[in-house]
């Protein structure tokens, strides 16, 4: 676990930083320097080219992930690695040749309620794209255990060419336009400097001999879209329907609440960057211990942030909405029910991992495919009668039955559980914080009353978890910290 928490730590600090500047972009220079409709436009050509980013991915990144190790020479390593560049294209090409012959169809479908949305059918493609083929060679750095520049690629390059061109944007340079365009480049020049650093990681020799279980290989491949596209649809398809229901500016407020609950992932996203390549070996050397004992302690640590950062945001909200424009500030429900499903994501651990790396991927993407549509049809339900609050709702019911589905999954397969003894207790203590720190009202100004309130959480939760010792690997790198 040592090398998973190190890489994990540098991973978090990096997510961090970006997730600083994004929520400078999201709740501080969007919502004062752009119209809500103009940002809600943004969020929709952003989230579409999400939910399309898997399906030009063809699966890619998670075979990568998950055959590389087993080829053993370089020969068939390069067979291998040749695939996996072309694979993509198998279907890039034919959606490209379809958005340029459908365009206003699909334009039309994409804005049954906001007219504007059908100009930028072009806009998602390439986003969709520049996305996918990122994922692709941010994939081929992690198997050789090199994941922090493309962590930082993913997590700040595009967040800092929107804070540029925010900046441009208010002070007139720009139009509303050229920042649509603008946004799209940064997404492929991201794309090509992943590329580059990848090809220095690991050097393509393009060996066209197609490797021994090409067949299993593109059948996973194959599979792994349905995956794939289903948790980002879980994840994104909210802000799409709200789109087709509610006017532009509706999203912009709901991505807003998502950005601030979405801070609760973090800690999860980068700790999956180094335990997803090491579950894959566990399985490939069925290595049952090791594979427990990182269940077991990805989800411990994973609970033992999440769930503070929980309470940070939901006891500060008020106050955090203080800070914002008016009109931003109802939004407490959807932190709420999105907050939730991100610790209970967290709570899992690498549970994904194993999943995807195992073969029982099948089955759990037969039920991500039926959730997928129960998302769809939780949306189309509940946000008509409810708005933006049946939208965070909707997210949160498909992921809970989500969710459980794949615990209990890997239960009846592998007979492990990622919970122990201690999840208890840390959920007894988080419990008692909330319980102490709700009755805490300070009359400061909101940014004071944010950062005191938090200081004196983390002092009390922190210092409770290193004197009980709740986790090894959290009070051997505190007494690690402290020693210095």
């Amino acid at each position: 676990m040592g090398i998973v928490l190190k890489q994990s730590l540098n991973n978090t600090i990096v997510t961090y930083f970006g997730f600083a500047i994004g929520a400078a972009n999201t709740l501080f220079l969007y919502t004062n320097f752009m119209q809500p409709s103009n940002y809600g436009l943004i969020q929709v050509i952003l989230s579409v080219s999400a939910v399309l980013m898997p399906v030009l991915a063809f699966g890619v990144p998670n075979s990568l992930v998950k055959f590389y190790s087993s080829f053993k020479n370089d020969q068939s390593q390069n067979s291998f690695l040749t695939l996996m560049l072309l694979l993509p294209l198998l279907l890039i090409i034919p959606v490209a040749v379809l958005s340029y012959l459908a365009n206003d169809a699909i334009g039309n479908l994409l804005s049954r309620q906001n007219d504007v949305v059908k100009d930028y059918v072009w806009h998602i493609f390439f986003v969709g794209m520049a996305m996918a083929y990122f994922e692709v060679f941010y994939a081929w750095a992690r198997i050789r255990m090199k994941s922090m520049f493309g962590n930082f690629m993913k997590e700040i390059f595009c967040r800092i060419g929107q804070t540029i061109l925010l900046l441009l944007l208010f002070f007139k340079v720009i139009d509303i336009e050229f920042f649509i365009n603008a946004l799209v480049g940064f997404y492929l020049v991201r794309t090509l400097i992943m590329k580059l650093y990848a090809y220095r990681v690991r050097k393509p020799q393009l060996n066209f001999t197609l490797p021994k279980n090409w067949k299993t290989i593109i059948k996973y491949s194959g599979l792994i879209i349905l995956g794939g596209s289903t948790a980002i649809v879980l994840m994104e398809v909210d802000k799409v329907m709200l789109n087709n229901f509610l006017e532009l500016e509706n999203v912009a407020f709901y991505a807003v609440a998502g950005f601030i609950a979405s801070t609760i992932a973090v800690p999860s996203r980068a700790m999956h960057q180094i335990t997803y390549p090491l579950t894959a070996t566990y399985l490939n050397t069925n290595d049952k211990t090791a594979l427990t004992q990182l269940y077991q302690k990805s989800s411990l640590t994973l609970f033992i942030v999440s769930g503070i950062l929980f309470l940070l945001i939901l006891l500060n909200l008020n106050e955090l909405y203080e800070l914002l424009p008016e009109k931003y500030s109802g939004g407490f429900m959807i932190v709420f029910w999105v907050g939730l499903v991100k610790v209970y994501d967290a709570l899992l651990g690498n549970n994904n991992s194993i999943l995807f790396n195992s073969d029982y991927y099948r089955s759990i993407l037969f039920f991500g495919v039926l959730l997928a549509v129960l998302a769809i049809l939780f949306n189309l339900w509940l946000i008509p009668n409810y708005g933006i609050n049946g939208a965070a709702i909707a997210s949160f019911s498909a992921f809970f039955v989500y969710n459980s589905l794949k615990l209990g999954y890997v239960k009846a397969k592998f007979k492990i559980l990622p919970f122990t003894n201690e999840t208890l207790k840390v959920l007894g203590l988080l419990i008692v914080v909330a319980a102490i720190f709700s009755a805490f009202n300070f009359s400061f100004h909101p940014f004071l009353n944010i950062v005191l309130k938090s200081m004196l959480m983390l002092v009390f939760y922190v210092g409770v978890l290193y004197w009980f010792k709740i986790s090894e690997d959290v009070y051997g790198f505190l007494s690690k910290y402290l020693s210095r």
